[in-house]
């Protein structure tokens, strides 16, 4: 772009280019200089002001007719083109302004119990039916990543993370305090409720993948009691298949609370507490910015009306019992 485009550019108004538009669609300089309320010769004016920024005529004349010019029609789809840009850019604006329309998208770290989010959400649609509502199951760096890069508005995952180092454009909010429960088969730590680490390190287990936050939080617990980490048969991503392989094969495993709680139904296994307690917590992380959208903050106070009544276990117990 040169200089005289620039400035060509720069002088463009709203009223310049609105006058354009209904003289190309009316094609008669009298009748549109009447429904602009103006004089005829203010618009031929406007209208030779654009030429002579353009460099070509714009309209042309046989007899009292008037006619686009190619580039006539050329500056037309252009300034429809912005038209139509503007007009999305304004609906945006205004959809992302409204509480009660948009899409949010919620990245769920996949190792999470999901119950009560699930219905959480069922109940959201009743109160917000035109809420799009996009959840995903990510691991923790691509988790991490998405929100980083603004691709989704709010994130579910554990804390603490030591892996994230800037933590200044973003809030968290807790949704429960969370623990680890050891699973095992030994008939003699039926009735204990706390097991000690050491105890653990003569049989096999089943963790997550060694790069999981929950097998960083296992190692980096027994690190703290000066203990190797346990000897691992098995790694998987998922809880149910943890779940499966040690009951089937007899080995030790931990899993969260929330996870035991929510499927009862499906453990045959003990279940024991573990000393020193394993804790961490589920929050939901997001931008600081995102409170300013209204319908972030509103799916935030609905969370809190919904959670209030009844707690976090409480409902994945009455989801069990259902």
């Amino acid at each position: 772009m040169n200089a005289n485009q620039d400035d060509f550019i720069r002088s463009l108004s709203s009223k310049s280019l609105g006058y354009f538009v209904k003289l190309a669609h009316n094609l008669n300089y009298t009748q549109t200089a009447r429904i602009l309320g103006i004089t005829q010769p203010a618009l031929t004016q406007q209208i030779k002001k654009l030429e002579r920024g353009l460099g070509a005529p714009l309209f042309y004349n046989i007899g009292k007719r008037v006619y686009l010019t190619d580039a006539g029609s050329i500056f037309l789809a252009a300034v429809n083109n912005i038209y139509e840009t503007m007009i999305g850019a304004v609906d945006n604006i205004q959809q992302t302004t409204l509480a009660s329309t948009g899409l949010i998208k919620i990245g769920l770290l996949a190792t999470i119990e999901d119950q009560v989010l699930e219905d959480f959400i069922i109940h959201y649609k009743d109160v917000q039916p035109q809420i799009e509502i996009e959840v995903s199951l990510l691991r923790r760096r691509l988790l991490w990543n998405d929100l980083e890069n603004n691709k989704i508005d709010l994130a579910i995952m554990y804390l603490p993370d030591d892996s994230i180092k800037n933590w200044k454009l973003y809030y968290s909010k807790k949704i429960i305090n969370e623990h680890l429960v050891l699973l095992h088969q030994n008939p003699q730590w039926k009735q204990r409720k706390y097991l000690k680490l050491k105890n653990t390190l003569d049989h096999p287990w089943v963790t997550y993948p060694d790069d999981y936050y929950l097998t960083d939080l296992l190692h980096e617990c027994f690190k703290n009691q000066l203990l190797d980490p346990p000897q691992t048969q098995g790694r998987f991503a998922s809880p149910w298949q943890i779940l499966h392989f040690a009951q089937k094969k007899d080995y030790y495993a931990v899993l969260p609370e929330s996870f035991v709680l929510a499927n009862q139904d499906q453990v045959h296994v003990y279940q024991t507490l573990l000393d020193p307690k394993i804790k961490f917590e589920i929050s939901f992380v997001y931008r600081f910015d995102k409170l300013n959208i209204p319908r972030i903050a509103e799916f935030l106070k609905c969370w809190d009306q919904f959670i209030e009544k009844k707690s976090y276990r409480e409902r994945l117990q009455e989801r069990l019992s259902n």
